[in-house]
């Protein structure tokens, strides 16, 4: 691992400047921290004020920054301006990281960097056509480059002192609504509230995925017989019911990262690497999207 970390190091060094896409989750501030201990000021950490993200994770980036010393800017994204993007298609993540990705790249360019994000090895079996985008705009991911797995974030984060090691994965509030069912902000912020509502009694890792008056609440495996206790079961009930939802209702399956996409057949994706190293797919066409049959 330590060799991984040189390794990222090293690269970050080669690329001169960069601008990190930075949430503030785990994999982005740990990338961060590294580029501002190698390259100082020329390493700038950008979050973007986007209403697919929930404010405490704002609140992260800013802390985080404050707390290492980090070069950070907040920039104001409008993907939900988007007709494409509202209209929530299996590939809507393309449509919110081309937002991203468009004004990230405007300022890579002004200040002569490179844009890198915080996609790591482990990410490469996931759906995420938010990768296309990255491509296209020549995004690198130094964490995937070098081979860093999530666990082997975490445990770096960790001697480095950063709050977040431990801190569980997240995804854009987008991500709770059904595909083809529109995204607006007054689902995202009852989201938001919703899944506030459920950390103030406890849960580290929970999704209340919208639909419609229906709450189908995702609760960590270890948490979930908790969840299903008479009094913290009502206490739910009654938090999510004054938010707004007429149904509030617990899957038995409990959480597991990207439930909606349950419905699509999907070729893992392959690493974002350097311009000059070899590809699989020349095409750039790394997910084929099948509908599964009825």
């Amino acid at each position: 691992m330590t060799d991984k970390a040189r390794a990222l190091r090293e690269t970050l060094s080669s690329l001169g400047s960069v601008v990190v896409a930075y949430s503030g989750g785990v994999d982005s501030a740990y990338l961060a921290c590294v580029a501002h201990d190698t390259l100082g000021d020329r390493a700038v950490a950008i979050t973007a004020d986007s209403p697919s993200y929930p404010e405490r994770h704002r609140q992260m980036a800013r802390q985080i920054a404050e707390q290492f010393g980090l070069r950070h800017e907040i920039i104001r994204t409008s993907e939900l301006d988007r007709a494409e993007y509202r209209a929530n298609p299996e590939n809507r993540c393309y449509y919110c990281k081309h937002e991203l990705y468009t004004h990230l790249a405007r300022i890579a360019t002004d200040r002569g960097a490179v844009v890198v994000d915080g996609n790591n090895a482990d990410d490469r079996g996931d759906y995420r056509p938010g990768r296309q985008a990255a491509r296209e705009f020549g995004v690198r991911s130094p964490l995937d480059e070098v081979d860093l797995t999530k666990d082997e974030i975490r445990e770096l984060s960790r001697h480095a002192g950063l709050p977040t090691w431990d801190e569980p994965a997240s995804a854009c509030l987008s991500s709770r609504i059904p595909y083809h069912h529109e995204v607006t902000d007054e689902k995202l912020r009852t989201i938001e509230r919703a899944e506030e509502a459920l950390r103030s009694l406890g849960f580290r890792v929970c999704r209340v995925r919208h639909h419609d008056d229906l709450a189908r609440i995702e609760i960590g495996r270890d948490e979930l017989p908790r969840a299903l206790e008479a009094e913290i079961g009502g206490a739910i009930v009654r938090e999510l019911k004054a938010i707004g939802y007429r149904y509030v209702t617990v899957d038995l399956q409990g959480y597991r990262m990207g439930s909606l996409n349950e419905g699509l057949r999907l070729q893992p994706a392959q690493a974002t690497l350097p311009p000059d190293a070899k590809r699989e797919r020349p095409d750039g066409l790394l997910i084929t999207l099948k509908r599964e049959r009825a």
